[in-house]
């Protein structure tokens, strides 16, 4: 199966493309910023690069967050039009979960958990593996209260982990610290088919709010 997988919701912009287990294609960026322009672009290199043409693609797959406003925004945008326009199936993933699979692979350990900055002293959390929490966002102080209580073999990913390890000392850090669209693409292949178009995941409302009328 050909899946085109593409993320901008958090500090990168990243797009892969694989044949089942073949990679054909492979771009990543570190950027706080310009998502909007830099993943069209980097989508038709991808393209280029796999040597393939867009209706070869079979499934496609994005983060849904959580992650900034404006970048789950562009990722989410961007490939929903792509699959109405290629009538394909769009599978979306957390950005953690995706984070937390890929600190799995690197460390061989089978407990992912993902801390990200998301500011005012709070933390996106997330736990895969065999043991699991859906995407939250909590305090930095009561999610490394609520990691304390695992009791196995856990590695650490995303941009508040370095800053926890010092309470997990048991824990493994790696060095996972924006999800890539490469295990977007790895889990996109084995996702179960969809329903219908992924959403946004919003953990906290935008800062910014419509003015009140008079």
């Amino acid at each position: 199966m050909k899946i085109l997988a593409v993320d901008a919701a958090l500090g990168a912009c990243s797009v892969a493309i694989l044949n089942d287990a073949q990679l054909l294609a492979h771009h990543f960026a570190i950027m706080q910023r310009g998502h909007a322009e830099a993943l069209a672009p980097m989508v038709e290199a991808a393209m280029r690069d796999a040597s393939l043409n867009y209706d070869a693609l079979e499934r496609l797959a994005v983060t849904t967050g959580p992650g900034t406003f404006t970048g789950q925004r562009v990722g989410l945008a961007f490939m929903r039009a792509l699959r109405v326009a290629l009538e394909i199936p769009l599978v979306g993933l957390t950005t953690l979960s995706v984070m937390a699979h890929q600190a799995m692979a690197e460390r061989g350990v089978g407990t992912g958990i993902v801390l990200h900055d998301a500011r005012r002293d709070e933390v996106y959390l997330e736990i895969c593996g065999s043991i699991s929490s859906p995407s939250r966002l909590l305090s930095f102080e009561d999610a490394v209260a609520r990691i304390v209580e695992i009791n196995e073999a856990t590695v650490l990913a995303g941009s508040a982990a370095a800053r926890a390890k010092p309470h997990l000392p048991d824990a493994v850090l790696s060095s996972v610290l924006q999800p890539d669209a490469l295990w977007v693409a790895k889990l996109g292949l084995v996702a179960p088919a969809p329903g219908g178009p992924p959403k946004p995941l919003y953990l906290r409302p935008p800062d910014a709010k419509l003015p009140e009328r008079a």
